[in-house]
């Protein structure tokens, strides 16, 4: 079992251009909650510095609502993210996510590892399809902003 899992998509836009799609709370609103989820923009917080704080809100239609919360670790713009998160607030996030900008032939690879946290193998497979909805949607707004 490895220790951690890593998503990677490549996005046809300038790496500056696509740190600011996910450090931008308005942007962030966007994508982070897909068109299936709302995130009202005034539940975000992305104070994007070394001990900055990342925080949002996902109200899911006939679902539970679920608070993010985090801590920006390193921040290293526009080639790097380190930052905590967690869906259960006040309790130990664990070991950060890493979030790589780099740039490569035809625009920005953006690659996430997270820790595995003890997730089981099915665990691990939904966290994934959720970061590759949030890619999805992430690529919409990159693009609108091109």
């Amino acid at each position: 079992m490895t220790e951690s899992f890593t998503v990677t998509r490549t996005f046809a836009a300038p790496r500056e251009l696509v740190w600011d799609a996910w450090t931008t709370p308005e942007h962030f609103a966007v994508w982070f909650g897909t068109e299936a989820v709302e995130i009202p923009l005034d539940s975000v917080t992305l104070d994007v510095r070394p001990g900055g704080d990342l925080k949002a809100t996902m109200l899911i239609p006939d679902g539970p609502r679920i608070d993010w919360e985090g801590e920006y670790v390193e921040v290293e713009r526009p080639a790097r993210l380190v930052f905590t998160l967690t869906d259960q607030p006040g309790t130990d996030p664990g070991d950060p996510i890493v979030v790589t900008f780099d740039e490569v032939d035809g625009g920005t690879e953006v690659a996430l590892t997270q820790p595995r946290h003890g997730f089981t193998d099915e665990q691990v497979a939904a966290t994934i399809a959720g970061y590759n909805a949030f890619f999805d949607a992430l690529e919409g707004v990159v693009e609108s902003l091109k």
